[in-house]
């Protein structure tokens, strides 16, 4: 039986601090569910508005360490349960517990969770890999998700809210990795074919959104990946699939999450999607943008929120955008527009992001630290986030044993010429990286020397 406070579904979030409210003037006093410190917290519109985010003393330790990153080691950040054995914690990384309780003794009231080890995990990237097997589904409920759960709906954490963002890089995978496209891998058929991913996205939404304290937030690419028209309502549709499946509801969801441990930019300020170049648009001239609807993560995301309140979520859903990487800064950052002489000369001149192809994703070099965490930056976002935390490798450049599950991606190796993910272009990756989640203390110095805003 769950230990946690009911979920109240029938009202919007943030329909309980009115309650609250109505209650306390009649002298009366409205629970959600008990806590070690009495009532717990209302339910809100936007968990991270006036929130004290848990800084993770974990990675905080690590990036003081580091030459110069004392200035940025007491920002927030995600804790990676990428694993079944992280849950209880491994040799050097606290487990869920005793993180849950430390942001208790810090007097933080939100902590950030990345739930991230769904059966035949990342079927388009060997270095993210995970320890289940393609037909796991019954070990990723009862041994994962099952225990997260119990942890998160605990009545000691019903004060602190949970943000949980729910897998990455899953549902988008099913819709352009798949079927006849040249980007389509088996594993990502397979994953399709027996519907693992959309059910365990759906269980993890509606187990761990039973407690009234956790507001989830489904990964949904980045709008180098989805931004095309046959990408993005396809996405949505699929994410709403797997919010009403396996017991979830569109109550279990507070929105979506946006470039998780990816690159692209967060506002591209030099051009539009619609600009013109010699009387032609943009859009289908630049080999960069190619055809793609979107040029930046803000306009995508706040698009892609739009796009699921038709296909039936709730009207109160936001987005967060992870920030950790995608600064770009230092001295190749352009300082205005590119030249008018051609479509490819004025993006290439003038756009943020410096990465080779938008497709690459691998420790790429050039990268720098991203605007910090903050709440309500933008019309439906809910907050800038370091959901990746900076310093952590996206994949080892070379073939390293390991007993996690994780593979060897030539997209990490800076030797590699490409395939149809990224158009045949080089990765872009950097060298002499370790395995994903391990520390980089060569991207990290990367990332503080390129940050944008600097770090001072």
């Amino acid at each position: 039986m769950r230990s946690g406070p009911p979920r109240i579904s029938r009202y919007r979030r943030g329909s309980l601090a009115a309650l609250a409210a109505m209650a306390l003037a009649s002298g009366l006093m409205v629970m959600s569910g008990g806590s070690a410190n009495g009532a717990a917290a209302a339910r809100v519109d936007n968990p991270y508005a006036g929130a004290k985010v848990y800084v993770n003393p974990d990675w905080s330790a690590k990036a003081a360490a580091e030459s110069g990153g004392a200035a940025i080691s007491n920002q927030p950040t995600g804790v990676w349960m990428d694993r079944i054995a992280a849950i209880q914690g491994t040799s050097g990384a606290m487990g869920l517990k005793a993180h849950l309780d430390k942001a208790k003794s810090q007097g933080a009231n939100l902590i950030q969770i990345v739930i991230y080890d769904l059966p035949g995990r990342d079927c388009a990237a060997l270095a993210s890999n995970g320890e289940l097997g393609p037909d796991e589904i019954g070990k990723y409920e009862s041994d994962y998700i099952d225990p997260i759960a119990a942890i998160e709906s605990d009545p000691a954490y019903a004060d602190l809210r949970i943000v949980n963002t729910i897998e990455i890089d899953s549902l988008p995978n099913l819709v352009t990795n798949t079927g006849s496209r040249a980007t389509a891998t088996p594993q990502c058929d397979t994953m399709k074919a027996n519907g693992n991913y959309v059910t365990g996205v759906g269980y993890a939404l509606g187990k761990l959104g039973a407690a009234q304290n956790v507001y989830n937030y489904i990964d949904a690419g980045h709008h180098g990946w989805i931004g095309w028209a046959d990408n993005f309502g396809a996405t949505a549709q699929l994410l709403h699939q797997a919010a009403t499946t396996a017991g979830a509801s569109v109550d279990d969801v507070a929105g979506i999450i946006t470039n998780t441990a990816n690159y692209s930019a967060t506002q591209e300020p030099y051009f539009k999607v619609g600009d013109t170049i010699n009387g032609q648009p943009v859009r289908s001239q630049a080999k960069w943008i190619d055809w793609n609807d979107y040029v930046d993560e803000l306009s995508f995301a706040q698009a892609f929120v739009a796009e699921m309140k038709k296909d039936g979520f709730r009207s109160d859903i936001g987005a967060l955008i992870d920030t950790s990487r995608n600064g770009w800064g230092g001295s190749a950052r352009p300082t205005g527009p590119g030249p008018k002489t051609s479509a490819d000369a004025y993006v290439n001149g003038g756009r943020i992001d410096r990465r080779i192809q938008l497709g690459n994703w691998c420790n790429q070099s050039g990268a720098g630290l991203g605007e910090r965490p903050k709440a309500s930056p933008a019309t439906g976002i809910d907050a800038y986030v370091w959901m990746k935390p900076p310093g952590e490798s996206d994949g080892a450049s070379q073939e390293i044993p390991n007993d996690e599950g994780k593979g060897f991606d030539r997209m990490c190796d800076p030797t590699y010429t490409g395939n149809p993910r990224n158009n045949n272009n080089m990765s872009g990756a950097l060298a002499n990286a370790p395995l994903s989640g391990d520390w980089f203390s060569a991207q990290f110095q990367e990332l503080l020397k390129n940050a944008y805003p600097p770090v001072r």
